[in-house]
């Protein structure tokens, strides 16, 4: 039987009919999904996690345990876990492990192009890349079998295009795996300098193991056409290729891209006139390439940023003139991302702004507190980071400064890794606000549980983080929670903690206008008492505009939050229910 699966499902699925037990992830576009598909198999223990290190750890731990055991996350979340991946090189499997990352190339969703594929180099650990839906299911089921054979984790690399275009997948049954024994075994296990010192001469003896492997596996293969082109690639670039150069030039698809398969390419290149290496991102399969003394035109005619396309291709390797359907005849306008109508987040940034406070953000719905009009964000770096990177602004300007400086982390980063921030805040005795917004779920990445929401993956009751408890268990004694839309209160907050000469959390309590159990009802709409005075527009809602100099409010998008109320000075805007 087969089935229409996008890459995350088709990778769920390998990794199910695989027999993997144990999956532990965290969130994270254009990763989520893969987790998120394995939830509903029932045979599988599936956790969210608190960040990606913890779930690489737990996936270790039950690799250790003699269970077939993956990790997912997108290719920032591979930061997060890349302490926990170097020494795991070192100690090996028991059960097969698998770590699956997705890249992001043109930043769909991402701070940045991080190419994951040097990872897998820099760890020495083997690293698969497959090109559709279909070699999803089989990589994944394949990975977990080379990583128990060769002793070694094994990553799968997607990129955004594979993880979420639909192909067909052949469905089978799952394996009946057997747990491994455990052994007690310090040698393998216990990486003190005496034992790691040992074991990295495994890790290089194994390498070279690896790199004959990928000279003669059947996941680096040759496409001859009979040309004198020939086209070096992986992933998603091979479809690119596919797609632009048909039948006209030749192929060495790369299924594994690390180890790179050396021998294989000085054959491949010896029977070419002109090489072609084309892959997003960094030059990692041109360089190994031109390292071995084979000249190829890669990066200095394709370009280090962003997504590629068919015509890209096209024009390069054959000099021909991108398609019709290429072109885009009209302007289109621009539409750029903006909150929800009803976000709890627009009030909180709203009273930022008025406030003219320098705001340190982080990776969330949130950072859209940037955009204008609200315009309120002043920084955003990596997850957690306003935390911390405003207790350093405020050490390098004074303590002072801290009535002018707040941090905006959601409720899920702040369990991610906002939390040392704020121990390092009390412990070097700051005096920074920080601001949790509690929207009663992980939002940005398409609602899923958190340790605040007291519910698993699969929705099952569990026990909620109390934020409150938390930010006084690490001695912030300062703690309010106030509610966002409620603007002049929250407004009084904000000022009167700014003000403090202490540590200070304000949880900004409201939940995601999205969630199925907010009710907003009725909606929102202009009187006679309008001054036109566009106080309304600051708040950067989609149902509000301005059309021939007056303010409307479109019914079809508002919900009736009724945040513009509160906002209005006039007493101009009127909820309207029904």
């Amino acid at each position: 039987m087969k089935e229409l699966l996008i890459g995350n499902a088709a990778v769920a699925r390998g990794a199910y009919e695989a027999g993997v037990g144990i999956v532990s992830s965290y969130p994270g576009t254009p990763s989520t999904e893969i987790t998120e598909v394995m939830a509903t198999y029932k045979e599988v223990n599936v956790e969210w996690a608190p960040n990606e290190k913890v779930a690489a750890e737990v996936a270790i731990g039950a690799s250790m345990g003699g269970a077939r055991a993956m990790s997912c996350m997108k290719h920032v979340g591979m930061n997060v876990m890349a302490d926990p991946l170097f020494t795991v090189s070192y100690i090996g499997v028991n059960g097969g492990l698998v770590f699956c990352v997705a890249d992001d190339p043109g930043m769909h969703s991402s701070q940045n192009e991080q190419d994951s594929r040097h990872y897998a180099k820099a760890s020495k650990v083997l690293m698969v890349e497959p090109s559709d839906s279909k070699e999803c299911k089989e990589y994944t089921k394949l990975a977990f079998e080379l990583s128990e054979k060769y002793d070694v984790p094994v990553i799968v690399r997607l990129s955004t295009r594979v993880a979420h275009s639909q192909g067909l997948v052949e469905i089978e049954d799952r394996i009946d795996y057997k747990l491994k024994d455990y052994n007690k075994n310090i040698a393998k296990n216990v990486m003190m300098p005496a034992n790691a010192i040992k074991k990295h001469v495994v890790v290089e003896e194994r390498a070279k193991i690896l790199q004959d492997l990928a000279n003669t596996n059947l996941l680096n293969k040759i496409e001859n056409n009979n040309s004198k082109i020939g086209i070096i690639t992986a992933g998603i670039s091979y479809m690119y290729s596919k797609e632009a150069l048909g039948n006209k030039v030749d192929y060495l698809k790369l299924g594994m891209v690390y180890p790179l398969p050396t021998n294989l390419i000085i054959d491949f290149a010896k029977k070419h006139k002109k090489i072609y290496v084309i892959e997003e991102l960094d030059p990692f399969i041109e360089e190994h390439v031109k390292s071995l003394g084979i000249e190829v035109i890669g990066k200095d005619e394709f370009t280090l940023l962003g997504e590629y396309n068919p015509s890209m291709i096209k024009k390069v390797v054959l000099n021909e003139k991108p398609n019709d359907f290429y072109q885009i005849e009209e302007q289109i306008p621009a539409r750029p991302p903006v909150m929800c109508p009803g976000c709890p987040h627009r009030g909180t940034f709203y009273v930022l702004k008025k406030l003219g406070l320098t705001v340190s953000g982080d990776i969330g719905c949130y950072t859209l507190g940037a955009v204008k009009p609200l315009e309120s964000v002043d920084s955003t770096i990596c997850m957690g980071a306003s935390v911390s990177a405003a207790f350093g602004m405020s050490k390098a300007r004074g303590t002072e400064f801290n009535k002018k400086l707040v941090s905006v982390i959601g409720d899920s980063t702040f369990i991610h890794s906002g939390i040392t921030g704020l121990i390092d805040i009390v412990y070097n005795k700051g005096a920074n606000t920080i601001i949790i917004l509690d929207n009663s779920i992980t939002g940005m990445t398409g609602h899923q549980q958190n340790p605040t929401t007291g519910k698993t993956i699969r929705l099952e009751d569990t026990i909620p983080v109390n934020l409150v408890d938390l930010a006084h268990s690490v001695g912030v004694k300062r703690v309010v929670v106030a509610d966002p839309f409620d603007i002049k209160n929250f407004e009084e907050v904000v000022k009167k903690e700014t003000e403090a000469l202490e540590p200070s959390v304000i949880i900004a309590q409201r939940p995601c206008a999205l969630l199925k159990n907010v009710k907003y009802s009725g909606y929102c709409k202009i009187n006679s008492n309008c001054k036109k005075c566009k106080q309304c527009m600051k708040l950067g809602c989609p149902a509000i505009s301005l059309v021939n100099d007056s303010i409307v409010i479109d019914q079809t998008q508002c919900n009736g939050c009724g945040l513009c109320v509160n906002v209005c000075p006039f007493k101009a805007i009127e909820k309207i229910e029904g």
